[in-house]
């Protein structure tokens, strides 16, 4: 699903985004609600950044990327922790482009997550590569989105990738699913 953003242009970039787990849920701009075999998913575009909000028998999960004033824990490149009965996997990367890689890259991502029966994109008034892209799968006992935060007027586009799903007992579940998602062109 593609939306344009009914808001104001906020002037923000990479670096002031935050990474924040458990926060309540913030307003949003649009959402998009998801059943995923067991699991219920909540898709939010906040401005320039992300929510998610998963519900399922274990209980909930909220992943927050925005710009949080006053927050300390500033967006980092990994995270792997341990939330209840689940386990937590986030990546996150920053893209240096040039102006016209970037106008290629914005549409091709933009055009991954409008055709996509689980993707949330929000382009905001004033560029039309200015935008917040969202992307939800399930593979077997494991919850995945990628999300996509575009700043054209530095040239960078923020990428994340997280992971949620059953506690491993001993090894390491889900690689199977890691190689799903780099299969994707928009890895």
């Amino acid at each position: 699903m593609l939306t344009t953003l009914n808001t104001t242009y906020s002037d923000t970039r990479a670096a002031d985004l935050a990474w924040a787990l458990g926060r309540e849920p913030l307003p949003a701009l649009a959402s998009l609600d998801l059943e995923l075999t067991g699991a219920k998913l909540q898709l939010r575009l906040l401005g320039a950044s992300h929510q998610v909000l998963l519900e399922e028998e274990r209980g909930l999960c909220s992943e927050t990327v925005a710009c949080i004033p006053g927050s300390s824990t500033p967006l980092p490149l990994g995270v792997a922790k341990r939330v209840g009965d689940w386990e937590y996997e986030f990546a996150a990367r920053v893209e240096m482009l040039t102006p016209g890689s970037f106008a290629g890259r914005a549409q091709e991502l933009l055009a991954l997550v409008a055709e996509h029966p689980h993707g949330l994109a929000g382009v905001f008034p004033g560029s039309p590569h200015a935008f917040t892209a969202m992307l939800a799968q399930r593979h077997q006992d494991h919850v995945h989105w990628r999300t996509w935060h575009a700043y054209p007027q530095d040239g960078q586009l923020v990428a994340t990738r997280t992971r949620v799903g059953a506690r491993a007992r001993g090894g390491r579940p889900g690689r199977d699913a890691d190689a799903a998602w780099s299969g994707t062109s928009a890895a």
